[in-house]
Formats: C-alpha cells, sequence, structure tokens
C-alpha cells in the first residue's frame, strides 16, 4: 500500500474515534470496510487487509506522526482521542487540511466545479523556522513592509508566539528598536535570518491573555476592555449565534426583531472595521462613544457619493 493509503487510513481512524469515542475494533473495521472506494480513491491497488495487530500498529504510526494519543478503555470498551483543548484545535485543522488536500487532489479533472480564491502567498514558508525561534528563544531579523509605508524597514524581533486572523499570520514580537510587543504579518516579511543571538523569554507573557480582549491583531496598548452591546436585524442576528464575533459574546435579547448581544473588548481599529462591515444589519447601543465612531465613519463613506 502506498503512503498516502496508509495517511488515508490513519485519517479514517482518527475521524471515527472523533466522532464516537470509545468505538470498538468491529466498529473501527466496520467503518473502514464502508469507506473502502474513498480510500482507494487513493491507492487504486488497496487491499483492506485490516486486522487488530494492523490496528496497534496504526495506533503507534498515528503518535509518532501526529502526536495524537489514541488510549483503550476497559471501562468503556472501546477506543479513544486522548487531548487537551490545543491539541484538539491543532487536531481540527489538521484534518481539514488532510480533507482539502484530498479533495483538491481528486478535484484535478472537476476544474469547471471548483473555483479556488486567488491569491498571494501567505508567508507560510517561514512558519517553521519562527516557531524553532520561538522555542529555542533565538532572535530574528527581517525585512518588513507596512501597508502604509512605502520604504522596506530591517527588523531584530524577540519572537514570542504566532497569531492567526483572517486567513493571514503573524508573527507576535518584541522589536528590538523601541522594545514594544508589535504584530507583524508573515506576508510581508522578506529575507528572513534566524540568528544565533539569544534571548529571555518573558514569564508574564501569554498570548492568549495578550489578546484576551482584543478582536483582531492590534495589541490593546494599556486600554482597558469595555462591554459593547450590538443590536442586530434577525437576518444577520442568524449569522452571529452560529459564528460568535468574539469568545466574550453573550445573548441579551433573541426575538423576532433583533438579536442583542454583549461583548467585553478593547476597541481597536480591527474591531472598528468589523463592526462597520455590516452596515445598516448592526447598531451599536453602547457604548457611546463608539456608536459615535460608525455614525461619524458611514456618514463620511455616504458623502463619498454626493
Amino acid at each position: 500500500m502506498s503512503k498516502r493509503g496508509y495517511l488515508s487510513r490513519y485519517m479514517l481512524i482518527v475521524k471515527k474515534l472523533k466522532a464516537k469515542p470509545y468505538s470498538s475494533y468491529e466498529d473501527i473495521q466496520n467503518y473502514l470496510d464502508n469507506r473502502i472506494d474513498y480510500m482507494q480513491l487513493q491507492d487504486e491497488s488497496l487491499n483492506i487487509g485490516f486486522s487488530k495487530r494492523t490496528l496497534q500498529r496504526d495506533i503507534r504510526e498515528i503518535y509518532q506522526i501526529f502526536g495524537i494519543q489514541i488510549e483503550y478503555s476497559k471501562t468503556s470498551k472501546g477506543y479513544f482521542i486522548s487531548e487537551n483543548e490545543v491539541e484538539n484545535a491543532n487536531f481540527q485543522r489538521m484534518m481539514e487540511a488532510f480533507d482539502m488536500f484530498n479533495s483538491l487532489n481528486l478535484a484535478q479533472d472537476l476544474t469547471q466545479f471548483i473555483q479556488l480564491e486567488k491569491r498571494k502567498s501567505q508567508g507560510t514558508e517561514n512558519l517553521y523556522g519562527i516557531l524553532h525561534a520561538i522555542k529555542n528563544h533565538l532572535q530574528i531579523k527581517f525585512s518588513y513592509e507596512k501597508f502604509w509605508e512605502e520604504e522596506i524597514t530591517s527588523r531584530l524581533t524577540e519572537p514570542y508566539a504566532l497569531k492567526e486572523f483572517k486567513n493571514r499570520w503573524y508573527l507576535v514580537a518584541k522589536d528590538c528598536k523601541d522594545n514594544s510587543i508589535k504584530s507583524f504579518a508573515l506576508d510581508r516579511f522578506t529575507d528572513m535570518e534566524i540568528t544565533t543571538r539569544s534571548f529571555l523569554y518573558p514569564q508574564n507573557f501569554n498570548i492568549e491573555e495578550h489578546y484576551r480582549y482584543c478582536f483582531g491583531i492590534i495589541s490593546p496598548n494599556g486600554q482597558e476592555p469595555q462591554e459593547i452591546i450590538l443590536s442586530f436585524d434577525p437576518f444577520q442576528g442568524k449569522y452571529i449565534k452560529t459564528l460568535p464575533l468574539h469568545e466574550t459574546q453573550k445573548i441579551l435579547m433573541d426575538n423576532e426583531d433583533e438579536l442583542q448581544i454583549s461583548l467585553r473588548l478593547c476597541i481597536t481599529h480591527d474591531l472598528v472595521m468589523e463592526l462597520l462591515s455590516f452596515g445598516d444589519n448592526m447598531k451599536v447601543l453602547q457604548p457611546i462613544a463608539l456608536a459615535s465612531q460608525l455614525k461619524e465613519a458611514h456618514q463620511k463613506a455616504t458623502q463619498q457619493y454626493s
């Protein structure tokens, strides 16, 4: 069986246990049998040949390759995935990437049915190097281009973490020039170099805490979070309920006339731009200063057509 065939089987085993924890060997075998057609798309010569011994070997391989720990519960008489919240997020992203890879690979003759978004590189080629520098506390140098500045500048930074926002990856790092913590978009990196100079990672820095009350990538810069109350029309409200704006979102009112939610966030440019995107489907009820800011922005936009 080809490597792709093995990987497909590994992923199917993991999918089965994710959907139904404490599945027995027989459950897993039946699941694989029912998806033999899918697996043969990855490897035409595939022979299922699945046994309890094969499953144990697959479990070891899955852990070695993906870091996913599969265990057996004698109490529940079935296999399950042992993971924490971070591992769960990593797993979900990995499965999405694998499904996308397989789908696009099979769709070479189906281009008339699939239209991919045309976009430039996201700078993900630097992810591994940056993670290496973060883990080993090594400074990195790179050339960086801001959208609002024509000049490309050279940066020396102490990398702290990576953050994703709206399909872009950002490096959160201390800029050695002014010792400020900033975010740098990876798609605007060039000439990245991992230096041999080490730095002391700050014990009080935590990426989750740093952005806990932020929408987007802009740091709070000493701001205190505020309670924000938004009113959405019923149609837009359905989207907001299924895809919350932020983890602090709470529903205050939900009826046939409106959805009203509260958020606890620092008011940054990223947040303002997101709220403006809802147009007349949303109204800011609180705080008044934020409502005035959006009102002024909408008025300026209207004047563009006067």
